[in-house]
Parts: C-alpha cells; structure tokens; sequence
C-alpha cells in the first residue's frame, strides 16, 4: 500500500471527485482531504492510497494534468522529519 500526496487541488475539490479520477488507475483504499475546519473548503491538498504498482501509474497519468482549472500535483507522500 502506497499513500500519495495530491496538491494543487480547487477549493470545490470532495473527496467523491479525486476518487472518479484516481479509479481510473486502480481501487482506491481511502482517500483524505484536508479541509477548513469553518468553511468546509478543501485547503489544496490530501492524501490517496493506493496498491504500489496502481499509485505508480497514478503518478504518471495524473502529475501535472489539468484538474479544475489547475495543474495537479502527484507524488509519493514523504513524511516530514521529526521535530524534537
């Protein structure tokens, strides 16, 4: 299992929307958006996971291709390093 990072997104961004495009590429295991808390707006990004192989092609068919008027941002999510 892989966990993509998907940025770029429109604020009218919903879940049901990034899992029609990314099915595409295989089964979608979750999806999570990261919204506003007061407005309910997606704030741009959220996290995909997906079989490896199936995320790979995801990358490659969706990196950079037009998605409600903006260029998305696929990749494989790198964890941030630990604060101490």
């Amino acid at each position: 299992m892989k966990k993509l990072f998907v940025g770029n997104l429109a604020p009218s961004t919903r879940e049901n929307d990034l899992e029609n495009l990314f099915s595409e590429f295989g089964k979608v295991r979750s999806i999570k958006l990261v919204s506003d808390v007061f407005t309910d707006e997606c704030k741009g990004f959220g996290f995909i996971e997906m079989e490896g192989h199936e995320a790979r092609a995801a990358i490659a068919g969706l990196d950079g291709k037009d998605f409600n008027g903006k260029p998305l941002r696929v990749n494989f999510e790198t964890p941030k390093a630990r604060r101490r």
